[in-house]
């Protein structure tokens, strides 16, 4: 049987119109714009409405992402949603997006794997093309990270916003599409990066609602020197598995989590700065909707062009960490 290529035939992306600027966290907690511009390169951030769920944006990307291929619902045969804010433990996000939009014909699942989240994703749908299994998967990247932070820990709710992005993945031409994925995980440094309470061993109670575990904890500085160092060697590594180096490189979209690390991580890549795409500043850390909400923006600025090859970088809580290349 000939070798099946998977690549992305539609793309989409919603965001919450609520702006939440540097100055309205200046009357929330003790920052100022300066700081949060200098150490992270986030101007602004949009956050859902208290009535909006992580599914409300996952529909709004995921209809864009199918009129761009040019199908229907109906035609879409898996769904995939990459978040970790779901509506619900169970039933699952993609459950409720399989509803919302009618696709009645599709299997839904949750992928959950933090900031990484949406290139794991993106590597489910590659391997269920590649086997001949589905022809047209539609895998979401969607946060209301708004819904876990504490907005009076200055450390975290400067970085976070709310918002969704979808792609349409369908066989391809030979030579096309993704056509490499580097994944890993650790999850002996779980602990730098976790929402405590919530899942089996911290129920929800009394104790831990005053406690605030809830809300997202994170270990800023040492998770700086992993993500760099992670970062970096994802994109090396996908790039080798098909035979590619930096030099390729037509367009890195790493996760948008601190301008600090990207520029890092493109320094060990020795990345220019023209082929690095970054919304950082108006969106912040979406987690898992972060590389896909670039990716579109990316080709609506018209930074991407047939034949190039793009690479997508994240790194989130797990610790997970992947990358893939595309050949657009």
């Amino acid at each position: 049987m000939a070798k099946i290529n998977a690549g992305i035939v539609g793309v989409g992306s919603y965001l919450p119109p609520r702006i939440l600027t540097n100055a309205d966290l200046e009357k929330m907690v003790n920052t100022s714009n300066e700081w949060i511009v200098s150490r992270t390169g986030i101007k602004e951030r949009r956050i859902a409405d208290d009535d909006v769920a992580t599914s409300d944006l996952a529909v709004e990307a995921a209809k864009k992402a199918i009129a761009a291929a040019g199908l229907t619902p109906r035609d879409i045969e898996v769904i995939l949603l990459a978040t970790a804010t779901p509506d619900t433990i169970f039933p699952s996000t993609a459950c409720v997006v399989q509803d919302k939009l009618k696709a009645v014909n599709a299997a839904a699942m949750d992928v959950s794997a933090a900031c990484s989240g949406f290139i794991y994703g993106l590597s489910i749908a590659k391997g269920y093309i590649a086997s001949g299994m589905y022809k047209n998967i539609l895998v979401i990247g969607a946060e209301t990270l708004s819904k876990i932070t504490n907005w009076k820990d200055r450390g975290t709710c400067v970085l976070l916003g709310d918002g969704a992005g979808a792609a349409v993945i369908r066989p391809v031409p030979e030579g096309k599409g993704i056509i490499s994925v580097y994944l890993g995980a650790d999850g002996s440094a779980g602990d730098l990066l976790k929402l405590p309470a919530g899942g089996s061993r911290l129920p929800a109670s009394h104790k831990t609602v005053e406690e605030g575990m809830h809300y997202m904890r994170m270990s800023g500085n040492e998770l700086f020197k992993i993500a760099v160092k992670l970062m970096a060697e994802s994109a090396q590594r996908a790039l080798a598995q098909c035979g590619l180096t930096c030099e390729d490189v037509a367009c890195l979209i790493p996760h948008q989590a601190n301008i600090r690390i990207i520029n890092a991580a493109a320094k060990r890549l020795k990345l220019p700065e023209e082929r690095i795409f970054l919304n950082i500043e108006k969106y912040g850390n979406i987690s898992a909707a972060s590389t896909i909400i670039g990716l579109d923006d990316a080709l609506r600025e018209k930074r991407i062009k047939p034949g190039d090859v793009v690479v997508l970088v994240a790194f989130g809580g797990g610790l997970t960490w992947g990358s893939c290349v595309i050949k657009w």
